[in-house]
């Protein structure tokens, strides 16, 4: 599960740089670097979701810091 969020992650940085690409590149006359930040959001609440159902699960668990001590 750790590797899928790491590939989810580094998918969303590769999403990042290609925006910053074509708003370079086009000067906001092309739908591309809209697409790509969509796909960012997209993937980041992908992310999001699956932290949340591998903690729900017991894949995962918290590294001992705790609230409220």
């Amino acid at each position: 599960m750790k590797i899928i969020i790491l590939i989810i992650f580094l998918c969303i940085l590769a999403s990042l740089a290609s925006a910053l690409f074509f708003m370079m590149r086009d000067k906001g006359s092309s739908s591309n670097m809209v697409r790509s930040l969509f796909i960012r959001i997209s993937l980041s609440l992908l992310l999001f979701a699956s932290v949340w159902i591998a903690y729900s699960f017991g894949w995962i668990q918290t590294t001992g810091i705790r609230v409220g001590q």
